[in-house]
């Protein structure tokens, strides 16, 4: 961990009690910044209790978000709109069946286990049981795929999310640390400040989070 991103964060950790933190307790840093991935997974009876679907253009019912990040997307949108851009919200909160179902269909079709966990995150492990994630397209990228980072508005979207409190998650130069293959169109609530130092540092959320605990288990070292 450089001492840049260390001196940048440090900062943050006044917000968190040190002296009662439970480093393995995946939401001791904060709602917002629970990390989900194929390490840190999530409990099948996980559901968020203020699931709500935010006011804006989609292409599916299954856009639900929790209600800050679902707020702050319909802001994300407004924004986009004023510029000339058109986002769509394509899918957003899925349950651990959910997340099941879509795991064993493509490891149908891609006939691999490695293949279908690089591609799709397999239940419990997948950011949108959170109702933290949104999958994002433009009219002229109608699927799930890179393409959508040729277009103006995902250019626009990696250039705005964390203005809004949104993190891209899943960049290609990120895959061996996240686990996951390149996905332009994913964006992670994390809440705006620390999306800002995220965005500012260009870092995955791995890296972030692992910082925090870092300042964190030495601050209460220090005290104790």
């Amino acid at each position: 961990m450089t001492s840049r991103l260390l001196a940048v964060i440090l900062a943050l950790i006044s917000s968190f009690s040190a002296s009662t933190l439970d480093l393995q307790e995946p939401f001791a840093l904060g709602e917002y910044l629970v990390l989900v991935n194929r390490d840190y997974t999530l409990d099948a009876s996980y559901v968020p209790t203020d699931l709500i679907k935010p006011d804006v253009h989609n292409d599916s019912s299954a856009i639900l978000m929790r209600k800050e990040a679902a707020e702050s997307l319909e802001a994300l949108f407004s924004a986009a709109k004023e510029e000339g851009l058109k986002l769509i919200a394509t899918s957003g909160y899925r349950s651990y069946d959910t997340q099941e179902l879509i795991y064993q269909r493509k490891f149908k079709t891609t006939g691999s286990e490695a293949k279908a966990r690089l591609l799709v995150a397999p239940a419990g492990a997948s950011e949108h049981q959170l109702g933290l994630a949104m999958d994002i397209k433009s009219p002229t990228s109608e699927h799930l795929n890179s393409s959508f980072a040729q277009t103006k508005e995902c250019q626009w979207l990696h250039k705005n999310a964390h203005r809004f409190g949104f993190i891209v998650r899943y960049k290609e130069e990120w895959t061996d640390i996240t686990g996951y293959s390149y996905e332009p169109w994913h964006i992670r609530y994390v809440g705006a400040t620390h999306a800002q130092i995220i965005y500012e540092l260009d870092i995955p959320l791995e890296e972030y989070i692992a910082a925090l605990r870092l300042i964190s288990e030495d601050e209460y070292l220090k005290g104790n």
